[in-house]
Protein backbone atom coordinates (compact mmCIF):
# COMPACT_ATOMS: atom_id res chain seq x y z
CA UNK A 1 0.00 0.00 0.00
CA UNK A 2 1.60 3.55 -1.36
CA UNK A 3 0.14 6.43 0.19
CA UNK A 4 1.12 9.59 -1.64
CA UNK A 5 0.23 13.03 -0.14
CA UNK A 6 -3.18 14.15 -1.80
CA UNK A 7 -0.73 17.73 -2.76
CA UNK A 8 0.81 15.70 -5.39
CA UNK A 9 -1.75 14.67 -7.18
CA UNK A 10 -3.13 18.43 -7.52
CA UNK A 11 -5.94 19.74 -5.73
CA UNK A 12 -9.31 18.56 -7.36
CA UNK A 13 -12.10 21.32 -7.25
CA UNK A 14 -14.81 20.78 -4.89
CA UNK A 15 -18.17 20.67 -6.48
CA UNK A 16 -20.73 21.95 -3.75
CA UNK A 17 -24.70 20.93 -4.30
CA UNK A 18 -27.44 23.49 -4.93
CA UNK A 19 -28.65 25.06 -2.42
CA UNK A 20 -32.14 24.20 -2.94
CA UNK A 21 -33.49 21.03 -5.36
CA UNK A 22 -36.57 20.04 -6.45
CA UNK A 23 -37.22 17.15 -8.84
CA UNK A 24 -41.60 17.27 -9.45
CA UNK A 25 -43.58 15.66 -11.58
CA UNK A 26 -41.94 12.26 -11.34
CA UNK A 27 -44.07 9.08 -12.72
CA UNK A 28 -43.31 6.95 -9.67
CA UNK A 29 -41.16 7.58 -6.26
CA UNK A 30 -40.11 4.55 -5.02
CA UNK A 31 -39.17 5.68 -1.57
CA UNK A 32 -38.29 2.69 -0.17
CA UNK A 33 -39.39 3.74 3.16
CA UNK A 34 -40.51 1.80 6.16
CA UNK A 35 -43.78 1.48 4.63
CA UNK A 36 -42.26 1.05 0.82
CA UNK A 37 -44.30 3.49 -0.62
CA UNK A 38 -44.47 3.80 -4.09
CA UNK A 39 -45.90 7.61 -4.85
CA UNK A 40 -47.51 8.33 -8.49
CA UNK A 41 -46.96 11.86 -9.59
CA UNK A 42 -44.35 12.06 -6.83
CA UNK A 43 -41.78 15.34 -5.92
CA UNK A 44 -38.69 15.18 -3.63
CA UNK A 45 -37.42 18.80 -2.20
CA UNK A 46 -33.61 18.87 -0.87
CA UNK A 47 -31.68 21.43 0.80
CA UNK A 48 -27.88 20.55 0.39
CA UNK A 49 -26.97 17.70 0.97
CA UNK A 50 -30.38 16.06 2.53
CA UNK A 51 -33.82 15.46 1.61
CA UNK A 52 -36.95 17.92 3.42
CA UNK A 53 -39.44 16.75 2.06
CA UNK A 54 -41.42 13.58 -0.36
CA UNK A 55 -44.95 13.46 -1.28
CA UNK A 56 -47.31 14.34 -4.27
CA UNK A 57 -46.20 16.95 -7.00
CA UNK A 58 -48.95 18.88 -5.97
CA UNK A 59 -48.27 19.27 -2.64
CA UNK A 60 -44.89 20.52 -3.80
CA UNK A 61 -45.90 23.45 -6.15
CA UNK A 62 -45.59 26.39 -4.24
CA UNK A 63 -42.25 25.46 -2.88
CA UNK A 64 -39.48 27.47 -4.81
CA UNK A 65 -36.40 25.70 -4.96
CA UNK A 66 -32.70 27.10 -6.79
CA UNK A 67 -33.14 24.65 -9.59
CA UNK A 68 -36.16 22.48 -10.73
CA UNK A 69 -35.61 19.32 -12.00
CA UNK A 70 -38.97 18.22 -14.50
CA UNK A 71 -39.15 14.58 -13.84
CA UNK A 72 -42.40 14.00 -15.90
CA UNK A 73 -42.27 10.09 -17.59
CA UNK A 74 -39.17 9.19 -14.80
CA UNK A 75 -39.12 6.51 -12.04
CA UNK A 76 -36.99 8.20 -9.10
CA UNK A 77 -35.64 5.72 -6.77
CA UNK A 78 -32.48 5.52 -4.39
CA UNK A 79 -29.08 5.26 -5.63
CA UNK A 80 -27.98 1.67 -5.68
CA UNK A 81 -25.24 0.40 -3.22
CA UNK A 82 -22.95 -2.05 -4.71
CA UNK A 83 -21.20 -3.46 -1.64
CA UNK A 84 -18.51 -5.18 -3.13
CA UNK A 85 -16.64 -3.65 -6.22
CA UNK A 86 -12.69 -3.62 -7.04
CA UNK A 87 -13.05 -0.76 -8.39
CA UNK A 88 -9.22 0.62 -9.04
CA UNK A 89 -7.68 -1.65 -11.60
CA UNK A 90 -9.76 -3.76 -13.60
CA UNK A 91 -11.03 -1.66 -16.21
CA UNK A 92 -7.66 -1.31 -17.92
CA UNK A 93 -7.44 -4.68 -19.21
CA UNK A 94 -10.88 -5.64 -18.75
CA UNK A 95 -12.18 -8.97 -20.80
CA UNK A 96 -8.77 -10.22 -21.19
CA UNK A 97 -8.92 -13.42 -19.61
CA UNK A 98 -10.43 -16.57 -21.36
CA UNK A 99 -13.01 -18.81 -19.35
CA UNK A 100 -10.79 -21.46 -19.59
CA UNK A 101 -8.29 -19.69 -16.86
CA UNK A 102 -9.50 -20.76 -13.66
CA UNK A 103 -7.75 -20.49 -10.40
CA UNK A 104 -4.63 -18.68 -12.29
CA UNK A 105 -7.64 -15.74 -12.98
CA UNK A 106 -6.53 -13.53 -9.74
CA UNK A 107 -2.70 -14.01 -9.32
CA UNK A 108 -2.44 -12.56 -13.26
CA UNK A 109 -4.79 -10.14 -11.91
CA UNK A 110 -2.51 -8.65 -9.11
CA UNK A 111 0.63 -9.15 -11.21
CA UNK A 112 -0.90 -6.56 -13.37
CA UNK A 113 -2.01 -4.36 -10.83
CA UNK A 114 1.50 -4.46 -9.24
CA UNK A 115 3.03 -2.82 -12.65
CA UNK A 116 0.04 0.15 -12.12
CA UNK A 117 1.34 3.66 -11.52
CA UNK A 118 -0.91 6.35 -9.26
CA UNK A 119 -1.66 8.34 -12.40
CA UNK A 120 -2.77 4.74 -14.24
CA UNK A 121 -4.83 3.73 -10.91
CA UNK A 122 -6.44 7.20 -10.54
CA UNK A 123 -7.79 7.53 -14.27
CA UNK A 124 -8.91 3.31 -14.36
CA UNK A 125 -10.80 4.52 -11.03
CA UNK A 126 -12.50 7.29 -12.72
CA UNK A 127 -13.88 5.19 -15.56
CA UNK A 128 -14.86 2.65 -13.45
CA UNK A 129 -16.74 5.13 -11.16
CA UNK A 130 -17.97 6.77 -14.53
CA UNK A 131 -19.63 3.10 -15.29
CA UNK A 132 -21.31 3.32 -11.96
CA UNK A 133 -22.50 6.47 -11.39
CA UNK A 134 -23.54 6.43 -15.13
CA UNK A 135 -25.73 3.33 -14.35
CA UNK A 136 -27.12 4.64 -11.01
CA UNK A 137 -25.16 3.33 -8.52
CA UNK A 138 -24.22 6.12 -5.78
CA UNK A 139 -22.48 4.19 -3.37
CA UNK A 140 -19.97 1.55 -3.61
CA UNK A 141 -17.18 -0.62 -0.98
CA UNK A 142 -13.90 -0.92 -2.82
CA UNK A 143 -12.69 -3.91 -0.61
CA UNK A 144 -8.85 -2.78 0.11
CA UNK A 145 -7.56 -3.17 -3.62
CA UNK A 146 -6.78 0.03 -4.20
CA UNK A 147 -2.99 0.60 -4.08
CA UNK A 148 -2.57 4.62 -4.47
CA UNK A 149 -5.45 5.79 -2.02
CA UNK A 150 -5.18 9.21 -2.67
CA UNK A 151 -4.92 8.41 -6.43
CA UNK A 152 -8.24 7.11 -5.63
CA UNK A 153 -9.37 10.19 -3.51
CA UNK A 154 -8.87 12.34 -6.44
CA UNK A 155 -11.05 10.14 -8.63
CA UNK A 156 -13.55 10.15 -5.66
CA UNK A 157 -13.88 14.01 -5.04
CA UNK A 158 -13.90 14.22 -9.17
CA UNK A 159 -16.92 12.06 -9.60
CA UNK A 160 -18.95 13.32 -6.22
CA UNK A 161 -19.44 9.26 -5.29
CA UNK A 162 -19.72 7.59 -2.36
CA UNK A 163 -17.55 4.97 -0.87
CA UNK A 164 -15.74 2.64 1.47
CA UNK A 165 -12.10 2.13 1.10
CA UNK A 166 -9.65 0.45 2.89
CA UNK A 167 -6.16 -1.64 2.58
CA UNK A 168 -6.79 -5.47 1.50
CA UNK A 169 -3.71 -6.71 3.69
CA UNK A 170 -2.40 -10.37 4.30
CA UNK A 171 0.36 -11.55 6.55
CA UNK A 172 0.66 -15.07 5.17
CA UNK A 173 2.02 -16.53 1.95
CA UNK A 174 -0.91 -16.47 -0.66
CA UNK A 175 -1.56 -17.95 -4.60
CA UNK A 176 -2.87 -15.05 -5.83
CA UNK A 177 0.09 -12.57 -5.89
CA UNK A 178 -1.22 -10.55 -3.10
CA UNK A 179 2.31 -8.71 -0.75
CA UNK A 180 2.36 -10.44 2.00
CA UNK A 181 3.08 -8.09 5.11
CA UNK A 182 4.87 -8.50 8.88
CA UNK A 183 1.70 -8.96 10.84
CA UNK A 184 2.83 -5.82 13.04
CA UNK A 185 3.05 -3.93 9.80
CA UNK A 186 -0.27 -5.09 8.20
CA UNK A 187 -1.96 -3.74 11.53
CA UNK A 188 -0.44 -0.63 11.14
CA UNK A 189 -1.62 0.04 7.51
CA UNK A 190 -5.16 -1.03 8.73
CA UNK A 191 -5.22 1.56 11.46
CA UNK A 192 -3.30 4.15 9.42
CA UNK A 193 -5.69 4.20 6.73
CA UNK A 194 -8.53 4.11 9.00
CA UNK A 195 -7.46 7.36 10.69
CA UNK A 196 -6.34 9.09 7.53
CA UNK A 197 -8.72 8.14 5.60
CA UNK A 198 -12.34 7.55 7.02
CA UNK A 199 -14.90 10.68 6.93
CA UNK A 200 -13.15 12.36 3.83
CA UNK A 201 -14.47 14.84 1.26
CA UNK A 202 -17.38 15.81 3.95
CA UNK A 203 -18.29 12.06 4.44
CA UNK A 204 -18.53 10.53 1.24
CA UNK A 205 -15.54 8.42 2.10
CA UNK A 206 -15.46 6.06 5.00
CA UNK A 207 -12.48 3.80 5.70
CA UNK A 208 -12.79 0.55 7.04
CA UNK A 209 -10.46 -2.50 8.04
CA UNK A 210 -9.71 -4.87 5.08
CA UNK A 211 -7.77 -8.18 5.96
CA UNK A 212 -8.52 -9.53 2.71
CA UNK A 213 -9.65 -13.26 3.89
CA UNK A 214 -9.20 -15.53 7.03
CA UNK A 215 -7.05 -18.05 4.87
CA UNK A 216 -4.42 -14.99 3.94
CA UNK A 217 -4.39 -13.98 7.75
CA UNK A 218 -2.66 -15.12 11.34
CA UNK A 219 -5.79 -14.98 14.12
CA UNK A 220 -4.04 -11.59 15.27
CA UNK A 221 -4.14 -10.10 11.99
CA UNK A 222 -8.21 -10.82 11.88
CA UNK A 223 -8.46 -10.10 16.30
CA UNK A 224 -6.48 -6.80 15.99
CA UNK A 225 -8.19 -5.82 12.60
CA UNK A 226 -11.98 -6.13 14.21
CA UNK A 227 -10.46 -4.39 17.48
CA UNK A 228 -9.30 -1.26 15.33
CA UNK A 229 -12.55 -1.16 13.60
CA UNK A 230 -14.21 -1.33 16.66
CA UNK A 231 -12.00 1.45 18.60
CA UNK A 232 -12.51 3.49 15.44
CA UNK A 233 -16.63 3.18 15.34
CA UNK A 234 -16.33 1.60 11.37
CA UNK A 235 -16.74 -1.63 10.18
CA UNK A 236 -14.62 -4.95 8.81
CA UNK A 237 -14.74 -6.77 5.87
CA UNK A 238 -13.70 -10.07 4.10
CA UNK A 239 -13.65 -12.12 0.90
CA UNK A 240 -15.28 -15.34 2.53
CA UNK A 241 -15.51 -17.50 -0.75
CA UNK A 242 -15.22 -20.63 0.97
CA UNK A 243 -13.87 -23.36 -1.23
CA UNK A 244 -14.15 -26.69 -0.34
CA UNK A 245 -10.38 -27.20 -0.01
CA UNK A 246 -10.56 -23.98 2.02
CA UNK A 247 -13.55 -25.58 4.43
CA UNK A 248 -11.42 -29.22 4.70
CA UNK A 249 -8.55 -27.43 5.72
CA UNK A 250 -10.54 -25.20 8.38
CA UNK A 251 -12.23 -28.73 9.55
CA UNK A 252 -8.74 -30.25 9.16
CA UNK A 253 -6.62 -27.03 11.44
CA UNK A 254 -9.51 -25.92 13.73
CA UNK A 255 -11.97 -28.14 14.41
CA UNK A 256 -14.45 -25.44 13.11
CA UNK A 257 -16.62 -24.68 10.22
CA UNK A 258 -14.94 -21.16 8.51
CA UNK A 259 -17.62 -19.05 10.40
CA UNK A 260 -17.65 -20.62 13.90
CA UNK A 261 -13.74 -20.62 13.24
CA UNK A 262 -14.26 -16.25 12.92
CA UNK A 263 -16.67 -16.15 15.77
CA UNK A 264 -14.07 -18.07 17.93
CA UNK A 265 -11.75 -15.57 17.66
CA UNK A 266 -14.16 -12.93 18.49
CA UNK A 267 -13.81 -11.45 15.03
CA UNK A 268 -17.78 -11.60 13.72
CA UNK A 269 -20.42 -9.24 14.41
CA UNK A 270 -22.24 -6.34 13.61
CA UNK A 271 -20.17 -4.47 12.35
CA UNK A 272 -18.43 -7.17 10.30
CA UNK A 273 -19.70 -7.47 6.39
CA UNK A 274 -18.74 -10.75 4.68
CA UNK A 275 -18.66 -10.69 1.22
CA UNK A 276 -19.76 -13.88 -1.35
CA UNK A 277 -19.91 -16.50 1.45
CA UNK A 278 -20.32 -19.22 -0.78
CA UNK A 279 -19.48 -22.41 0.73
CA UNK A 280 -21.54 -22.29 4.01
CA UNK A 281 -23.74 -24.97 5.82
CA UNK A 282 -27.00 -24.20 7.69
CA UNK A 283 -24.80 -24.63 11.03
CA UNK A 284 -22.68 -21.47 9.86
CA UNK A 285 -26.12 -19.11 8.71
CA UNK A 286 -27.51 -19.84 12.10
CA UNK A 287 -23.45 -18.60 13.35
CA UNK A 288 -23.92 -15.27 11.26
CA UNK A 289 -27.21 -14.60 12.43
CA UNK A 290 -26.41 -14.77 16.27
CA UNK A 291 -23.40 -12.54 15.91
CA UNK A 292 -25.28 -10.37 13.70
CA UNK A 293 -22.74 -10.23 11.25
CA UNK A 294 -23.70 -8.89 7.42
CA UNK A 295 -23.34 -10.34 4.35
CA UNK A 296 -22.76 -9.03 0.48
CA UNK A 297 -23.48 -11.28 -2.22
CA UNK A 298 -21.92 -11.15 -5.50
CA UNK A 299 -23.77 -13.16 -7.85
CA UNK A 300 -22.51 -11.84 -10.87
CA UNK A 301 -18.77 -13.11 -10.02
CA UNK A 302 -20.36 -16.19 -8.62
CA UNK A 303 -22.68 -17.48 -11.56
CA UNK A 304 -19.59 -16.57 -14.05
CA UNK A 305 -16.64 -18.25 -12.55
CA UNK A 306 -18.97 -21.34 -11.98
CA UNK A 307 -18.30 -20.60 -7.97
CA UNK A 308 -21.94 -22.48 -7.40
CA UNK A 309 -24.01 -19.49 -6.26
CA UNK A 310 -27.16 -21.83 -5.94
CA UNK A 311 -26.02 -25.45 -6.11
CA UNK A 312 -23.63 -27.03 -4.49
CA UNK A 313 -20.06 -28.50 -5.06
CA UNK A 314 -22.09 -31.86 -5.52
CA UNK A 315 -25.54 -30.22 -7.02
CA UNK A 316 -27.12 -31.21 -4.45
CA UNK A 317 -30.00 -29.19 -3.69
CA UNK A 318 -30.77 -27.03 -1.91
CA UNK A 319 -27.01 -25.39 -2.19
CA UNK A 320 -26.39 -21.78 -1.98
CA UNK A 321 -28.26 -20.50 0.78
CA UNK A 322 -29.20 -16.84 0.54
CA UNK A 323 -32.72 -17.61 0.95
CA UNK A 324 -31.98 -19.32 4.06
CA UNK A 325 -29.74 -16.42 5.63
CA UNK A 326 -32.56 -13.77 4.62
CA UNK A 327 -35.16 -16.07 6.58
CA UNK A 328 -32.86 -16.15 9.51
CA UNK A 329 -32.72 -11.88 9.40
CA UNK A 330 -29.25 -11.53 8.23
CA UNK A 331 -28.85 -8.36 6.44
CA UNK A 332 -27.85 -8.81 2.75
CA UNK A 333 -26.79 -6.64 0.19
CA UNK A 334 -25.28 -7.56 -3.16
CA UNK A 335 -21.94 -6.49 -5.20
CA UNK A 336 -20.61 -7.14 -8.06
CA UNK A 337 -16.72 -8.09 -7.73
CA UNK A 338 -14.02 -6.24 -10.18
CA UNK A 339 -14.77 -5.37 -14.28
CA UNK A 340 -12.51 -8.63 -15.04
CA UNK A 341 -13.97 -10.97 -13.24
CA UNK A 342 -17.43 -10.88 -13.17
CA UNK A 343 -16.93 -8.18 -16.21
CA UNK A 344 -19.78 -6.50 -15.61
CA UNK A 345 -20.42 -3.91 -12.27
CA UNK A 346 -23.81 -2.51 -13.11
CA UNK A 347 -25.79 -3.24 -9.71
CA UNK A 348 -29.27 -3.17 -11.71
CA UNK A 349 -28.08 -6.35 -13.01
CA UNK A 350 -26.91 -8.09 -10.25
CA UNK A 351 -30.09 -7.09 -9.23
CA UNK A 352 -31.73 -8.84 -11.66
CA UNK A 353 -29.41 -12.02 -10.92
CA UNK A 354 -30.44 -12.10 -7.44
CA UNK A 355 -34.06 -12.07 -8.65
CA UNK A 356 -33.90 -14.91 -10.89
CA UNK A 357 -30.89 -17.59 -9.98
CA UNK A 358 -32.66 -18.89 -6.82
CA UNK A 359 -36.07 -19.04 -8.61
CA UNK A 360 -34.63 -21.76 -10.83
CA UNK A 361 -32.65 -23.38 -8.33
CA UNK A 362 -35.47 -23.80 -6.23
CA UNK A 363 -37.94 -24.47 -8.65
CA UNK A 364 -39.98 -21.77 -6.88
CA UNK A 365 -41.51 -18.00 -8.23
CA UNK A 366 -41.07 -16.62 -4.58
CA UNK A 367 -37.87 -18.02 -3.67
CA UNK A 368 -36.52 -14.08 -3.99
CA UNK A 369 -38.70 -11.51 -4.71
CA UNK A 370 -38.30 -8.54 -6.67
CA UNK A 371 -39.24 -6.34 -4.17
CA UNK A 372 -36.57 -8.34 -2.30
CA UNK A 373 -33.91 -7.81 -4.52
CA UNK A 374 -34.92 -4.20 -4.46
CA UNK A 375 -34.25 -4.03 -0.92
CA UNK A 376 -30.87 -5.67 -1.69
CA UNK A 377 -30.25 -2.95 -3.58
CA UNK A 378 -30.86 -0.45 -1.74
CA UNK A 379 -32.08 -0.20 1.82
CA UNK A 380 -30.65 -3.78 3.09
CA UNK A 381 -27.93 -2.95 1.11
CA UNK A 382 -27.37 0.41 3.39
CA UNK A 383 -27.51 -1.30 6.77
CA UNK A 384 -24.91 -3.69 5.60
CA UNK A 385 -22.49 -0.94 5.32
CA UNK A 386 -23.67 0.72 8.29
CA UNK A 387 -25.50 3.37 6.58
CA UNK A 388 -29.27 2.67 6.55
CA UNK A 389 -29.91 5.83 8.78
CA UNK A 390 -28.48 7.74 5.87
CA UNK A 391 -28.86 6.61 2.78
CA UNK A 392 -30.49 3.48 1.13
CA UNK A 393 -34.45 5.26 1.14
CA UNK A 394 -36.11 8.71 -0.01
CA UNK A 395 -37.06 9.81 3.39
CA UNK A 396 -36.42 13.69 5.21
CA UNK A 397 -33.23 14.10 7.02
CA UNK A 398 -31.30 11.21 4.91
CA UNK A 399 -28.84 11.78 2.40
CA UNK A 400 -30.04 12.97 -1.62
CA UNK A 401 -29.04 9.93 -3.15
CA UNK A 402 -31.27 9.68 -6.21
CA UNK A 403 -31.46 7.78 -9.47
CA UNK A 404 -33.73 9.11 -12.19
CA UNK A 405 -34.75 6.26 -14.75
CA UNK A 406 -36.47 7.66 -18.10
CA UNK A 407 -39.38 5.06 -18.42
CA UNK A 408 -39.99 6.37 -22.00
CA UNK A 409 -37.82 3.95 -23.32
CA UNK A 410 -38.60 0.59 -24.92
CA UNK A 411 -37.31 -1.54 -22.47
CA UNK A 412 -40.13 0.11 -19.81
CA UNK A 413 -42.76 -0.49 -21.77
CA UNK A 414 -45.58 -0.76 -20.58
CA UNK A 415 -45.45 0.12 -17.11
CA UNK A 416 -48.06 -0.41 -14.04
CA UNK A 417 -45.66 -2.11 -11.42
CA UNK A 418 -42.43 -0.06 -11.40
CA UNK A 419 -40.87 -2.49 -8.75
CA UNK A 420 -40.87 -5.64 -11.55
CA UNK A 421 -40.24 -3.23 -14.46
CA UNK A 422 -37.43 -1.55 -12.51
CA UNK A 423 -35.89 -5.06 -11.36
CA UNK A 424 -37.19 -7.40 -14.29
CA UNK A 425 -37.04 -4.95 -17.27
CA UNK A 426 -34.61 -2.03 -16.90
CA UNK A 427 -31.03 -1.15 -16.65
CA UNK A 428 -28.90 1.05 -16.83
CA UNK A 429 -29.40 2.55 -19.83
CA UNK A 430 -32.67 4.00 -18.61
CA UNK A 431 -30.50 6.04 -16.05
CA UNK A 432 -31.23 9.61 -16.91
CA UNK A 433 -30.59 11.41 -13.58
CA UNK A 434 -27.99 10.44 -10.92
CA UNK A 435 -27.93 13.00 -7.96
CA UNK A 436 -25.02 12.38 -4.95
CA UNK A 437 -25.26 13.66 -2.09
CA UNK A 438 -27.70 16.60 -3.56
CA UNK A 439 -25.32 17.37 -6.53
CA UNK A 440 -26.11 16.43 -9.59
CA UNK A 441 -23.53 14.30 -11.37
CA UNK A 442 -25.11 12.70 -14.14
CA UNK A 443 -27.59 14.47 -16.24
CA UNK A 444 -29.45 13.15 -19.86
CA UNK A 445 -27.70 10.17 -19.47
CA UNK A 446 -24.15 11.53 -19.87
CA UNK A 447 -21.24 12.18 -16.59
CA UNK A 448 -20.83 15.98 -16.00
CA UNK A 449 -17.69 15.34 -14.14
CA UNK A 450 -15.96 13.42 -16.88
CA UNK A 451 -14.97 13.36 -20.83
CA UNK A 452 -16.54 10.46 -21.20
CA UNK A 453 -14.32 9.25 -24.53
CA UNK A 454 -11.10 11.15 -23.88
CA UNK A 455 -11.26 8.85 -20.52
CA UNK A 456 -12.07 5.74 -22.28
CA UNK A 457 -9.22 6.11 -24.83
CA UNK A 458 -6.87 7.09 -21.67
CA UNK A 459 -7.57 3.62 -19.86
CA UNK A 460 -7.47 1.93 -23.23
CA UNK A 461 -4.17 3.23 -23.77
CA UNK A 462 -3.14 2.25 -19.95
CA UNK A 463 -4.05 -1.32 -20.21
CA UNK A 464 -1.94 -1.87 -23.48
CA UNK A 465 1.24 0.20 -21.78
CA UNK A 466 -0.08 -2.35 -18.71
CA UNK A 467 -0.02 -5.62 -21.21
CA UNK A 468 3.04 -4.51 -22.85
CA UNK A 469 5.55 -4.19 -19.57
CA UNK A 470 4.03 -7.11 -17.60
CA UNK A 471 4.40 -9.57 -21.41
CA UNK A 472 1.37 -11.27 -20.50
CA UNK A 473 -0.88 -12.08 -23.10
CA UNK A 474 -4.35 -13.94 -23.42
CA UNK A 475 -5.20 -14.74 -26.90
CA UNK A 476 -8.68 -14.82 -27.90
CA UNK A 477 -10.20 -18.26 -28.94
CA UNK A 478 -12.00 -17.15 -32.15
CA UNK A 479 -8.27 -15.75 -33.95
CA UNK A 480 -8.25 -11.93 -34.75
CA UNK A 481 -7.74 -10.99 -38.01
Amino acid sequence: MTLLPIASQGPMEEHMPETTLKIEGARFVITMDEDRRIIRDGGVLIEGSRIVRVGKSADLANVAADRVIDAEGMVVAPGLINGHMHISYAHATRGIFPDSLGSNYLPNVFRLQGEMTAEEEYLTSLLGITELLKYGTTTFIDPGSTKFLDAGLRAYEQSGCRVVVGAHVTDLPNPVNLPVYETDEAIDVVGRVIRDYDGALEGRVRAWAMPFGPNFATPRLLQESKRLADEHGVSLTLHFNNSASYVDSCLRDTGMRPSQYLESLGVLGENVVLSHTLGLDQSEVETLARTGAKVVAVPTAAVKSGYGMTAGSSGAAPGGLLPEMLEAGITVGIGTDAGNNSNLIETNRAMYLIAVLYKDARRSATAITAETALELATISGARALGLGDEIGSIEPGKKADLTLYDTRRVEWATLFNPVNSLVYNADGRSVHTVVVDGRVVVEDHAPLFVDEKALIEEVQAVGESMLARTGLSFPTTWPLV
